[in-house]
């Protein structure tokens, strides 16, 4: 195994003119045509300095996604430029556990060998024909910042990682998590090379600190902006950006088909949770709106409106479900929701648990001696079904911790074809823990106890747990009374409508085109993205550019 860190080699780029992959935006194509007005926009932009930080570039949508936002920015008159990662990190966000890039490859720094180029590739293939400029992390380093990364992350405690800070950034907390993603597991006990990866993690999140000290030093943006604003690079970039006084914009792919979420400052695991309610709990919902909030959310249960989806043809029937699967619905049923292990393991202040298996084992036992009630575990279906598939799963959390459940406790696995919200609708109360579902399920009037950070957290609709003593308070209350604790129902519309509507961006002429690309353009122009003609692209630039919020106007009737 390599001691240190080394530079990686130079990738030279492809020259232009160059094909795109299939799937992916021809921008070569679109650049020719526009011409000079094209140009001439780059040339004339003096706007505000937005620095797209793709950084890795094999993620396809993202690669997609941020060619767009660079396209309607230069429009709109922002100077952009983007940023990539080219070999200069041992280990980030992109590897997953596997044959492809197994533990070896990366404990022994040999990503650079396999993944890198074509990463970097793909990004840049994505930017180049824009002809905006480009940076790369090997342009802020030398030598010595390879061997002093390895040097400092040698001589950190690996078993306070989630804790260790670099200058007031949370280095380790952000390296530890994607850790975590690659092995995708919630802890990394038992698994071999895990101390090497979680180095190599380190190594990667301290040069990647260093990279953009520097770009922000060089080129001085405005905003930065980031795909989701967690793990390495992307948390770290985020960190840095923050301290340095850079505005920060984060994005991600929503649930509903070609919509976005974007947030200021932070994750918007954070942000959808800190929320003032004043940006929602006045809007008035037509009986049109409402109309289409509950043909959305009865939607949700077979993905008919969404481009991410776990189920594949859940069953609603959940009376033949529970007589199969012994549940006596003649008792008062309570349904507790899981997440993944691995995801987005970041510190939330809120949290009444250490992690999620600390809060489902001792959910689970809290409820062995309570027969009076039947009690149903359901597994989160993207164990299994998600883009990366959990090696740590709750079934086996809690067949380790209760070898011999009781027979009114019900593990329900996530390829079981049952329909969480026929299972939520026959409960008496629902207890999550980090789920989206609460925003879902408060609409249908149920009692929603929220033990970890759920994003319907602090909304006046869920029972929020400031602690365990709060939160097995609450338990023992259970079960409730058919009025008791149920969420204000127009309260309950109102944020759910803001959360699928409001803060879900539409982009109406991106679609899903089943590529690594994720989706197409269904545009023929450059024109065709300038500012005025679309009003959700208009809301992403201009709260990019001038700081407005995230929100689209669903209900004033914008499209």
């Amino acid at each position: 195994m390599t001691n240190s860190l080394v530079k990686p080699p130079q990738y030279p780029g492809a020259k232009l003119p160059f094909a795109p992959e299939k799937g992916f935006p021809n921008w070569n194509e679109l650049v020719q045509e526009a011409g000079k007005s094209w140009h001439d926009q780059i040339a004339s932009a003096s706007g505000t300095r937005v620095l797209v930080g793709t950084n890795t570039g094999m993620h396809g949508a993202v690669s997609t996604f941020d060619s767009l936002l660079s396209c309607a920015l230069t429009q709109a008159g922002a100077q952009v430029s983007r940023i990539f990662c080219d070999g200069s990190i041992p280990a980030c966000l992109i590897p997953v556990y596997g044959e492809a890039t197994p533990p070896e490859m990366i404990a022994e720094r040999k990503l650079v060998d396999r993944l890198c180029k074509a990463c970097f590739n793909r990004g840049t293939h994505t930017h180049r024909p824009l002809g905006l400029p480009e940076f790369r992390f090997s342009e802020f380093l030398q030598d010595e910042d390879y061997i002093n990364a390895t040097s400092i992350a040698a001589g950190v405690d690996i078993g306070k990682l989630p804790e260790w800070t670099l200058d007031g950034i949370s280095v380790g907390e952000h390296a530890y998590a994607g850790a975590l993603r690659y092995f995708a597991k919630g802890d990394l006990n038992g698994e071999l090379l895990a101390d090497e990866i979680l180095l190599r993690y380190l190594e990667g999140a301290i040069i990647t600190k260093w990279v953009y000290e520097r770009v922000i030093e060089a080129w001085k943006p405005d905003v930065v902006v980031l795909h989701h604003g967690i793990y390495s690079p992307q948390g770290i970039a985020a960190d840095v950006c923050r301290k340095a006084g850079v505005k920060v914009v984060t994005w991600v792919v929503a649930y509903r088909k070609s919509c976005f979420i974007f947030s200021h400052d932070d994750t918007y695991h954070h942000t959808m949770m800190s929320e003032p309610v004043e940006t929602w709990e006045n809007i008035n919902l037509s009986e049109a709106q409402r109309a289409e909030l509950y043909e959305y959310l009865g939607g949700r249960a077979k993905g008919s409106g969404d481009w991410i989806y776990f189920h594949e043809e859940p069953s609603a029937d959940f009376q033949t479900y529970a007589q199969n699967k012994d549940i006596d619905l003649n008792k008062p049923l309570v349904s507790i929701l899981t997440n993944v292990m691995w995801d987005a393991q970041l510190h939330y202040p809120a949290n009444a648990f250490r992690g999620m298996e600390e809060w489902i084992v001792e959910t689970v036992r809290h409820f062995i001696d309570k027969p009076e009630l039947e009690v149903a575990v359901r597994i989160h279906p993207a164990e299994v079904r998600g883009s990366i598939k959990s090696r740590q799963c709750v079934a086996d959390i809690l067949a380790k911790a209760f070898p011999i459940l009781p027979r009114h406790i019900h593990i329900i696995e996530p390829d079981e074809e049952a329909s969480t919200y026929a299972l939520a609708n026959a409960s008496n109360a629902v207890i999550i823990y980090g789920t989206k579902m609460g925003t879902e399920l408060a609409p249908m009037g149920k009692p929603i106890i929220v033990g970890g950070e759920a994003w319907i957290r602090n909304k006046g609709l869920t029972q929020d747990a400031k602690n365990k003593e709060d939160y097995f308070s609450i338990l023992n209350k259970l079960p409730y009374a058919d009025d008791a604790n149920l969420p204000d129902k127009a309260r309950a519309e109102k944020y759910a409508y803001h959360f699928f509507f409001r803060r879900m961006i539409p982009l109406t002429f991106l679609e899903p085109n089943g590529t690594g690309a994720m989706f197409g353009f269904e545009f023929d122009s450059i024109n065709d993205i300038k500012p005025g003609n679309h009003t959700g692209l208009d809301v992403i630039t201009n709260g990019i550019m001038h700081g407005s919020p995230f929100v689209y106007q669903a209900e004033n009737g914008e499209n």
